[in-house]
């Protein structure tokens, strides 16, 4: 297997497993070993009191993209700690993309960056996530060490 192809099967199955970002309308744009993009739209539900997108959302799509980019090497990865720095407010029915890309993994522990933009390319949010590989796959694959 490629590490293409076991990065794309490691986010089909995550993706298929995973309500919290399906039901925040999110989609998969692309994915491999140590990189994901993710896109979601913003819906007027996602607005907060000034009438921009809620942070929270902003958070949880940067997280996401991080997870898949994270998860792509057929271990299971989880959050470790994450912080993010807002740039530039989200506007409804703004389609936001996140991009994550390996920094760093040694061991059971990787440094992720994620970048997400708005529409028109601009820089909305920027996300650090630190990860650490548990026991376990997503899939039984010969030769991968659990």
């Amino acid at each position: 297997m490629t590490p293409e192809g076991r990065a794309a099967k490691c986010a089909e199955l995550m993706f298929a497993a995973d309500s919290a970002s399906r039901g925040l309308g999110m989609t998969i744009q692309s994915v491999g070993p140590g990189h994901a993009v993710l896109a979601m739209k913003i819906r007027p539900d996602m607005l907060n009191g000034h009438g921009i997108c809620h942070g929270g959302f902003i958070f949880a799509l940067a997280d996401s993209a991080f997870a898949f980019a994270c998860n792509s090497y057929n271990r299971l990865v989880v959050a470790q700690q994450n912080q993010i720095t807002y740039v530039a407010p989200g506007a409804v029915d703004e389609t936001l993309t996140a991009t994550a890309s390996e920094t760093s993994r040694s061991g059971r522990s990787g440094v992720y960056d994620v970048t997400v933009c708005g529409g028109d390319g601009r820089t909305v949010a920027l996300f650090r996530g630190l990860s650490r590989t548990i026991s376990g796959q997503h899939f039984d694959e010969e030769g991968t060490p659990e």
